[in-house]
């Protein structure tokens, strides 16, 4: 159950600015390309038909607004573990965010928190080619942190609805995960003729629905565009999360608002969260 409810805008958000950050964190650098004059305007990425192309070879140009909110949310919620669902430059951000983490806040975590995977990236590809350029992307010392791993994708269905799944994901428990993949052209099979690869059509990926119930209250999925898949997963979803639709992002934003589970979950959201976390279960189970 996915609420559009409280103020998770001003939670994310609030105070955050996109030419200080980018001062403070030079992510161009890490990237190698030449820094965006404007990080808070979202790109035009061509027309109509740039992003439904399938036979498309050549990377978008990096969206310094989208990387640079991701870099900000990691080092803001004191991310621990991150997975991504398409590679792209935002590998690279995310793993150079979590490599400040780790510096900031690994004693705390190996100390008090129960984290399998700290600091880690797993970035989820069904095109090998991309997942090679990813690789290119990275340096030696991030490079240690990423965990690439190229799964096949295959049409599938969830409660007799079409979508798609990537097969042999990795087995752990984020506490982000960053929706922006697969593309909907390459998925093998059908449903009853049907598929996502028409151009009218949009992805529809149901992977997180598969481990919803085992996302520890705190999670963060963000949504990069693809609002019919995430209208599809608001639908879908059966625990309390609480929804934002930026269109002016053009990002949904879901946060699972519950209270903890156990001791272990409870440090992590009062050390990661802070106190107003358990507010807003409050607020939203009120």
């Amino acid at each position: 159950m996915a609420v559009t409810g409280g103020d998770l805008r001003s939670v994310l958000f609030d105070g955050y600015d996109p030419i200080a950050h980018l001062s403070d964190h030079p992510i161009h650098d890490v990237l190698g390309v030449e820094r965006s004059d404007a990080p808070g305007v979202k790109a035009v990425l061509g027309d109509q038909w740039t992003t439904v192309d399938p036979e498309n070879l050549v990377p978008f140009a990096p969206e310094f607004d989208d990387l640079l909110r991701l870099h900000h949310l990691v080092l803001s919620r004191k991310v621990t573990t991150v997975l991504e669902f398409g590679v792209g430059y935002s590998t690279t951000v995310l793993a150079h965010a979590l490599g400040l983490n780790e510096a900031r806040h690994a004693e705390v975590v190996e100390r008090e928190l129960r984290r399998s995977n700290p600091f880690e990236l797993h970035s989820v590809d069904n095109d090998a080619d991309w997942v090679v350029v990813a690789r290119g992307r990275l340096s030696e010392d991030l490079a240690d942190r990423v965990n690439l791993h190229h799964c096949a994708l295959e049409v599938g269905e969830f409660n007799g609805r079409l979508c798609t799944y990537y097969r042999g994901l990795p087995d752990l428990a984020p506490d982000l995960i960053y929706l922006d993949g697969p593309d909907q052209f390459t998925a093998d099979g059908d449903l009853r003729g049907l598929s996502t690869a028409h151009p009218d059509r949009m992805p529809m990926a149901a992977d997180i629905l598969v481990f919803e119930h085992f996302l520890t209250p705190g999670t963060l999925l963000v949504v990069d565009g693809r609002t019919a898949n995430a209208r599809f997963l608001a639908a879908n979803l059966q625990r309390n999360w609480v929804h934002w639709h930026s269109v002016d992002f053009d990002q949904h934003f879901f946060e699972l608002t519950e209270p903890p589970l156990g001791v272990y979950n409870a440090r992590q959201v009062e050390y990661c969260l802070g106190p107003g976390f358990l507010e807003r279960v409050e607020a939203t189970s009120a």
